[in-house]
Protein backbone atom coordinates (compact mmCIF):
# COMPACT_ATOMS: atom_id res chain seq x y z
CA UNK A 1 0.00 0.00 0.00
CA UNK A 2 2.73 2.35 0.54
CA UNK A 3 4.55 1.80 -2.83
CA UNK A 4 0.99 2.80 -4.59
CA UNK A 5 0.59 5.71 -2.12
CA UNK A 6 4.11 7.38 -3.08
CA UNK A 7 3.62 6.71 -6.75
CA UNK A 8 0.22 8.24 -6.49
CA UNK A 9 1.56 11.30 -5.04
CA UNK A 10 4.30 11.50 -7.38
CA UNK A 11 2.46 11.12 -10.07
CA UNK A 12 -0.02 13.78 -8.98
CA UNK A 13 3.08 16.53 -8.30
CA UNK A 14 4.20 15.55 -11.30
CA UNK A 15 0.73 16.46 -13.00
CA UNK A 16 -0.29 19.62 -11.03
CA UNK A 17 1.52 22.96 -11.12
CA UNK A 18 3.45 23.80 -8.10
CA UNK A 19 2.91 26.79 -5.84
CA UNK A 20 6.55 27.81 -6.83
CA UNK A 21 5.28 27.76 -10.93
CA UNK A 22 2.20 29.89 -9.91
CA UNK A 23 4.32 32.40 -8.30
CA UNK A 24 6.61 32.51 -11.25
CA UNK A 25 3.89 33.18 -13.53
CA UNK A 26 2.32 35.97 -11.19
CA UNK A 27 5.81 37.24 -11.21
CA UNK A 28 6.35 37.22 -14.91
CA UNK A 29 3.49 38.75 -15.51
CA UNK A 30 3.47 41.65 -13.00
CA UNK A 31 6.90 42.20 -14.49
CA UNK A 32 5.89 42.35 -17.83
CA UNK A 33 2.47 44.61 -16.57
CA UNK A 34 5.34 47.08 -14.81
CA UNK A 35 7.56 47.46 -18.07
CA UNK A 36 4.27 48.10 -20.31
CA UNK A 37 2.74 51.27 -17.75
CA UNK A 38 6.17 52.61 -17.57
CA UNK A 39 6.66 52.17 -21.27
CA UNK A 40 3.35 54.50 -21.56
CA UNK A 41 4.46 57.25 -18.81
CA UNK A 42 7.76 57.74 -20.90
CA UNK A 43 5.74 57.67 -24.40
CA UNK A 44 3.20 60.39 -22.71
CA UNK A 45 6.10 62.28 -21.23
CA UNK A 46 7.80 62.31 -24.79
CA UNK A 47 4.61 63.35 -26.44
CA UNK A 48 4.17 66.15 -23.90
CA UNK A 49 8.12 67.67 -25.03
CA UNK A 50 7.34 67.01 -28.66
CA UNK A 51 4.17 69.25 -28.64
CA UNK A 52 5.87 71.83 -26.65
CA UNK A 53 8.53 72.38 -28.58
CA UNK A 54 6.94 72.21 -32.34
CA UNK A 55 8.34 68.85 -33.13
CA UNK A 56 11.58 69.71 -32.57
CA UNK A 57 11.75 73.10 -34.31
CA UNK A 58 11.73 74.84 -31.53
CA UNK A 59 13.85 73.13 -29.28
CA UNK A 60 16.14 74.23 -26.63
CA UNK A 61 19.56 72.18 -26.10
CA UNK A 62 17.54 71.28 -22.48
CA UNK A 63 14.40 69.85 -24.18
CA UNK A 64 16.17 68.28 -26.56
CA UNK A 65 18.65 66.49 -24.06
CA UNK A 66 15.25 65.50 -22.47
CA UNK A 67 13.99 63.97 -25.47
CA UNK A 68 16.92 62.13 -25.96
CA UNK A 69 16.86 60.74 -22.89
CA UNK A 70 13.25 59.22 -23.02
CA UNK A 71 14.46 57.75 -26.59
CA UNK A 72 17.00 55.99 -24.49
CA UNK A 73 15.35 54.80 -22.10
CA UNK A 74 12.16 53.49 -24.81
CA UNK A 75 15.04 51.92 -26.51
CA UNK A 76 15.93 49.98 -24.18
CA UNK A 77 12.56 49.13 -23.30
CA UNK A 78 11.56 48.08 -27.06
CA UNK A 79 9.48 45.47 -27.76
CA UNK A 80 10.73 44.56 -31.31
CA UNK A 81 14.13 44.51 -30.70
CA UNK A 82 14.73 42.14 -33.38
CA UNK A 83 12.94 41.56 -36.71
CA UNK A 84 11.53 45.47 -37.10
CA UNK A 85 12.69 45.57 -40.52
CA UNK A 86 10.86 42.12 -41.74
CA UNK A 87 9.07 42.12 -44.78
CA UNK A 88 10.06 45.69 -45.81
CA UNK A 89 11.63 44.15 -48.83
CA UNK A 90 8.39 43.00 -50.19
CA UNK A 91 9.80 39.99 -51.00
CA UNK A 92 11.08 38.58 -47.30
CA UNK A 93 7.41 37.92 -45.93
CA UNK A 94 4.39 35.96 -47.69
CA UNK A 95 1.97 37.80 -45.78
CA UNK A 96 2.44 41.40 -46.31
CA UNK A 97 0.44 42.51 -42.90
CA UNK A 98 3.10 40.56 -41.23
CA UNK A 99 5.25 43.81 -41.62
CA UNK A 100 5.67 45.64 -38.45
CA UNK A 101 6.79 49.15 -40.09
CA UNK A 102 3.82 48.77 -42.80
CA UNK A 103 1.68 51.80 -42.40
CA UNK A 104 1.38 55.61 -42.22
CA UNK A 105 3.65 57.65 -39.76
CA UNK A 106 3.44 61.01 -39.25
CA UNK A 107 6.63 62.94 -37.38
CA UNK A 108 6.42 64.06 -33.76
CA UNK A 109 9.78 65.20 -32.72
CA UNK A 110 13.08 64.97 -34.81
CA UNK A 111 16.90 66.32 -34.46
CA UNK A 112 17.83 65.56 -38.06
CA UNK A 113 19.53 68.66 -39.13
CA UNK A 114 18.14 68.28 -43.16
CA UNK A 115 14.99 68.61 -41.91
CA UNK A 116 15.27 71.24 -38.83
CA UNK A 117 16.98 73.33 -41.80
CA UNK A 118 13.25 73.82 -43.72
CA UNK A 119 12.11 75.82 -40.72
CA UNK A 120 14.79 78.27 -42.04
CA UNK A 121 13.09 79.25 -45.17
CA UNK A 122 11.71 82.54 -45.51
CA UNK A 123 9.25 81.58 -48.39
CA UNK A 124 7.55 78.29 -46.72
CA UNK A 125 7.21 76.57 -43.39
CA UNK A 126 6.61 72.70 -43.14
CA UNK A 127 3.86 71.66 -42.01
CA UNK A 128 2.73 67.92 -41.72
CA UNK A 129 5.80 65.29 -42.01
CA UNK A 130 4.78 61.85 -42.89
CA UNK A 131 6.76 58.51 -43.91
CA UNK A 132 4.66 56.54 -45.23
CA UNK A 133 5.60 52.39 -46.01
CA UNK A 134 4.11 50.04 -48.26
CA UNK A 135 6.55 47.50 -49.15
CA UNK A 136 8.76 47.40 -50.88
CA UNK A 137 8.04 51.66 -51.01
CA UNK A 138 8.71 54.00 -48.18
CA UNK A 139 7.71 57.63 -48.96
CA UNK A 140 8.85 60.36 -46.88
CA UNK A 141 6.13 63.50 -47.71
CA UNK A 142 6.76 67.11 -46.06
CA UNK A 143 3.98 69.45 -46.96
CA UNK A 144 4.92 73.48 -46.79
CA UNK A 145 2.41 76.41 -45.87
CA UNK A 146 3.70 79.63 -47.18
CA UNK A 147 5.10 81.98 -44.50
CA UNK A 148 2.77 84.64 -45.26
CA UNK A 149 -0.33 83.06 -44.64
CA UNK A 150 0.23 82.51 -40.88
CA UNK A 151 -0.72 86.70 -40.91
CA UNK A 152 -3.52 86.13 -42.20
CA UNK A 153 -7.37 85.97 -40.74
CA UNK A 154 -7.80 81.76 -40.20
CA UNK A 155 -10.78 82.01 -42.48
CA UNK A 156 -8.67 83.32 -45.32
CA UNK A 157 -8.43 81.00 -48.16
CA UNK A 158 -5.19 78.91 -47.37
CA UNK A 159 -2.38 77.19 -50.19
CA UNK A 160 -0.14 74.42 -49.32
CA UNK A 161 2.39 72.52 -51.45
CA UNK A 162 3.20 69.00 -50.84
CA UNK A 163 6.69 67.43 -51.97
CA UNK A 164 7.54 63.49 -51.70
CA UNK A 165 10.49 61.61 -51.96
CA UNK A 166 10.38 57.63 -53.01
CA UNK A 167 12.98 55.25 -51.70
CA UNK A 168 13.04 51.65 -52.08
CA UNK A 169 13.84 50.07 -49.14
CA UNK A 170 15.47 46.90 -48.56
CA UNK A 171 16.96 44.44 -45.70
CA UNK A 172 20.52 44.60 -44.57
CA UNK A 173 21.15 41.26 -43.42
CA UNK A 174 23.63 42.04 -40.20
CA UNK A 175 20.94 43.82 -38.39
CA UNK A 176 17.31 42.83 -38.04
CA UNK A 177 16.25 46.41 -37.30
CA UNK A 178 17.72 48.09 -39.97
CA UNK A 179 16.17 49.18 -43.33
CA UNK A 180 18.24 50.28 -46.11
CA UNK A 181 16.76 53.17 -48.70
CA UNK A 182 17.41 53.86 -52.00
CA UNK A 183 16.41 56.93 -53.43
CA UNK A 184 14.47 56.84 -56.88
CA UNK A 185 12.10 60.18 -57.78
CA UNK A 186 11.12 63.31 -55.83
CA UNK A 187 7.48 64.88 -56.57
CA UNK A 188 6.75 68.53 -55.90
CA UNK A 189 3.13 69.60 -56.51
CA UNK A 190 0.57 72.03 -55.70
CA UNK A 191 -2.58 70.50 -53.47
CA UNK A 192 -4.33 74.02 -53.25
CA UNK A 193 -3.86 77.76 -53.74
CA UNK A 194 -6.15 80.10 -52.12
CA UNK A 195 -8.69 77.36 -51.31
CA UNK A 196 -8.65 76.21 -54.65
CA UNK A 197 -7.38 72.17 -55.15
CA UNK A 198 -5.31 71.86 -57.95
CA UNK A 199 -5.79 69.24 -58.91
CA UNK A 200 -4.84 69.63 -63.04
CA UNK A 201 -1.45 71.39 -62.05
CA UNK A 202 0.67 68.64 -63.22
CA UNK A 203 3.33 68.04 -60.70
CA UNK A 204 7.20 68.73 -60.96
CA UNK A 205 8.68 65.39 -61.08
CA UNK A 206 12.59 64.38 -61.23
CA UNK A 207 13.58 60.70 -61.28
CA UNK A 208 16.60 59.90 -60.08
CA UNK A 209 19.20 56.46 -61.76
CA UNK A 210 18.09 53.59 -59.70
CA UNK A 211 21.39 52.07 -58.49
CA UNK A 212 21.45 49.74 -55.15
CA UNK A 213 24.68 51.52 -53.35
CA UNK A 214 24.97 48.39 -51.43
CA UNK A 215 25.62 46.49 -54.55
CA UNK A 216 28.56 48.87 -55.88
CA UNK A 217 31.98 48.15 -55.94
CA UNK A 218 33.94 48.56 -52.67
CA UNK A 219 31.02 49.42 -50.57
CA UNK A 220 30.21 47.53 -47.30
CA UNK A 221 26.48 46.42 -48.11
CA UNK A 222 25.44 46.08 -44.44
CA UNK A 223 26.97 49.69 -44.10
CA UNK A 224 26.21 51.32 -46.99
CA UNK A 225 25.05 55.01 -46.64
CA UNK A 226 21.15 55.64 -47.10
CA UNK A 227 19.67 53.26 -43.94
CA UNK A 228 17.89 54.20 -40.33
CA UNK A 229 17.75 51.34 -37.74
CA UNK A 230 14.42 50.98 -35.50
CA UNK A 231 15.37 52.29 -32.42
CA UNK A 232 11.60 51.61 -30.74
CA UNK A 233 8.76 50.31 -32.29
CA UNK A 234 5.01 49.55 -31.01
CA UNK A 235 1.53 49.25 -32.04
CA UNK A 236 1.40 53.65 -32.57
CA UNK A 237 4.84 54.70 -32.15
CA UNK A 238 7.98 54.51 -34.01
CA UNK A 239 11.73 55.64 -33.70
CA UNK A 240 14.02 55.76 -36.04
CA UNK A 241 17.52 56.55 -35.84
CA UNK A 242 19.14 57.68 -39.67
CA UNK A 243 23.00 57.09 -40.56
CA UNK A 244 23.90 60.26 -42.07
CA UNK A 245 23.62 63.10 -41.56
CA UNK A 246 21.93 61.64 -38.32
CA UNK A 247 19.38 62.56 -36.18
CA UNK A 248 16.14 61.04 -34.49
CA UNK A 249 12.60 60.55 -35.67
CA UNK A 250 9.85 59.89 -33.43
CA UNK A 251 6.61 59.37 -35.65
CA UNK A 252 2.82 57.79 -34.28
CA UNK A 253 0.97 56.15 -36.52
CA UNK A 254 -2.03 57.83 -38.21
CA UNK A 255 -5.04 56.29 -40.63
CA UNK A 256 -4.28 58.53 -43.37
CA UNK A 257 -1.61 61.16 -44.62
CA UNK A 258 -4.38 63.19 -46.31
CA UNK A 259 -3.44 67.17 -46.62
Amino acid sequence: MAFYSGLDTKLYSDAAPSDVDSVNIDNSYMEGASIQAEREQLKTKLLKLCASYDRGFGASPKSRKEVEEIINQLGDMNPTPMDAARGIDGESTSDMEDVPLKGAWRMIWTTALDVLNLAASPVASPGAIYQVIDPPIATNIIDFIPRFQSLLPTGFPSSLVRAEVKTRASLRRNNSNRVGLNFEAVKLYPVEVLGMKSDGVPPFNVNLPKIKIEDLPGVDPNNAPGFFDVVYLDGDMLIIKQNAPGGYFVSIKVDNYDP
